[in-house]
């Protein structure tokens, strides 16, 4: 039998710990009203373009926004949260306790009593304050709902693996390992913006408690400041490509162990079961992907949906109508009816990975478990100061840049006056288009994320890049605006959900009195 690594041995030892079952008082909700209100979140979550793990905390921060804007606090929020939470089926009903309720409740009033002393001690933006404070408070809920997560050990393993193969060489090995750690969450986790401060907080203080309150409400601006200033390091970019290029057999590998969790020394001992198991999750992913492609492409059609039926509604018919009389609807349809149809022919052509590519990543985790130092890509070397160019070509790219996009600008803007379409909804074609291609490349990169990857250009990439790149570019851009500003996302937030909540509680009381009045005819 091989020998594991020591990194690895680390790492099925704190597999090898089963959960501990839970025994105390747990959570109940109706499960009439968790079928409405699971509905409804979808339809929410739909609205709002994130990836699917951050999902969660991003609900937590919008419970949290929308009950504490009212001046609540731990005692009147916690069970609040937890039952919108198990409505919502974020959990299964009767698995969280009612001990996690009150750790729930302490973190409230922690971070809301930080967010205070802070705020008195500092002349900080409170906007700033209270949205750090939303991340990180929404952050901590997640983790005392969620406790040891697996994917917290995977990335410290990742960790242990990857901050000796990178190096930035005109920078600091502690600069190196937040480098590598934020790029570990971000390409194998999947953390978003708010997780990362939440980590990079803890690991800069500690977990915050009465004790040490007063030192992060002293040292904040320093923490902020140094975080920020770690998520704009001119080598993050490299480092987080270099590490999302070899997430896939750590994908796989994490799969494999959390099935078996507990019982991972027996799956280790054979080597020939262990092998059958990875080959099995891989088939498994390749079968998740087109559910998760087609979940991805229903939630982008009604973000796509709803916020350009705002533009048609409102800024196209007003436009239509005050410049030629009417609303020129043929012109409102194409341009209302094009982005779901992309999104849908995205879908069509997604091709699931071959047997091949589940023997390479096969090979790539006996090298991850058994190798003294796992050699899965060339070491990678950074400079902090980065080769410049000289100012001549960089005039020439920025030149190639604007051709490019202007040619494929140009043909988009001749096919729609071809179509008889006026300036205006051509322009509001244009956005809508950039957004859906930036959408459909994250899917499609969703789609191939368990494809080992040969790392050569061809020349349809250097195609693709050449004309395509400028449009996803500005696309990504835009679609991250339009979420922080999308208010349709406001009026669900502060108009309808919270009466929307209100009724949902109602009839959960409503249903729990008929029940004991049903029990006392017994």
């Amino acid at each position: 039998m091989k020998t594991l690594n020591n990194l690895s041995s680390v790492l099925i030892a704190a597999y090898d710990k089963d959960s501990i079952p839970n025994h105390d008082k747990t959570i109940s909700v109706n499960p009439v009203v968790a079928e409405l209100a699971t509905w409804y979140e979808k339809f929410r979550t739909a609205m709002d373009y994130r990836e699917d793990e951050v999902i969660l905390r991003s609900t937590i921060e919008r419970i949290l926004k929308r009950r504490l804007i009212l001046g609540g606090n731990g005692q009147s929020v916690a069970t609040p949260l937890i039952r919108e939470l198990l409505w919502a089926r974020y959990f299964p009903d009767s698995t969280i306790a009612e001990f996690q309720v009150s750790k729930v409740a302490k973190a409230i009033d922690l971070y809301l009593e930080l967010e205070d002393r802070i705020n008195k001690k500092h002349a900080i933006n409170k906007g700033l304050v209270g949205e750090w404070m939303l991340h990180l408070l929404s952050s901590e809920i997640e983790h005392i709902l969620v406790p040891n997560d697996p994917k917290d050990m995977m990335s410290n393993f990742m960790f242990g693996i990857f901050k000796e193969r990178i190096i930035i060489l005109d920078d600091s090995d502690q600069t190196r390992d937040i480098q590598v750690f934020i790029a570990i969450r971000r390409a194998f986790a999947n953390d978003d913006p708010a997780f990362l401060r939440y980590h990079l907080f803890k690991q800069y203080f500690g977990s915050p408690s009465e004790d040490n309150l007063e030192k992060i409400a002293d040292n904040f601006p320093h923490c902020h400041k140094e975080i920020e200033k770690q998520f704009k390091h001119p080598a993050k970019d490299k480092i987080y490509s270099y590490i999302k290029n070899q997430t896939i057999p750590f994908l796989i590998l994490n799969d494999v162990l959390r099935k078996h969790r507990g019982k991972v020394s027996s799956l280790i001992s054979d080597e020939e079961f262990l092998s059958s198991e990875i080959l099995s999750a891989c088939s498994v992913r390749y079968k998740a992907i087109n559910t998760k492609v087609k979940r991805a492409i229903i939630r982008s059609v009604i973000f796509i949906f709803f916020t350009k039926a705002l533009f048609a509604l409102f800024v196209e018919g007003t436009f239509e109508r005050f410049l030629y009389g009417q609303i020129i609807w043929p012109s409102i349809v194409l341009n209302t009816l094009t982005p779901p149809v992309l999104m849908v022919m995205v879908g069509l052509l997604i091709q699931t990975p071959s047997r091949d590519n589940s023997f390479k990543i096969l090979k790539k985790i006996n090298t991850i478990l058994y190798d003294d130092s796992p050699d899965l890509d060339t070491p990678l070397l950074v400079k902090k100061r980065g080769g410049k160019t000289g100012p001549v070509l960089w005039s020439i790219f920025i030149l190639l840049w604007l051709i490019t996009f202007a040619l494929s600008l140009g043909a988009v803007v001749f096919i729609l006056s071809k179509l008889g379409m006026n300036p205006l909804s051509q322009g509001v074609f244009i956005f809508f288009l950039a957004i859906v291609s930036f959408i459909s490349f994250r899917i499609n990169r969703t789609a191939h994320m368990y494809i080992v990857k040969d790392k050569k250009d061809n020349f349809g990439s250097l195609i693709f890049d050449f004309f395509f790149l400028p449009f996803i570019q500005i696309g990504r851009r835009l679609t991250m605006t339009i979420t922080q500003l999308n208010i349709i996302l406001f009026i669900f937030d502060f108009i309808i959900e919270t009466p929307f909540k209100g009724i949902f509680a109602f009839f959960e009381q409503w249903f729990s009195f008929l029940r004991t009045q049903r029990e006392k005819l017994d």
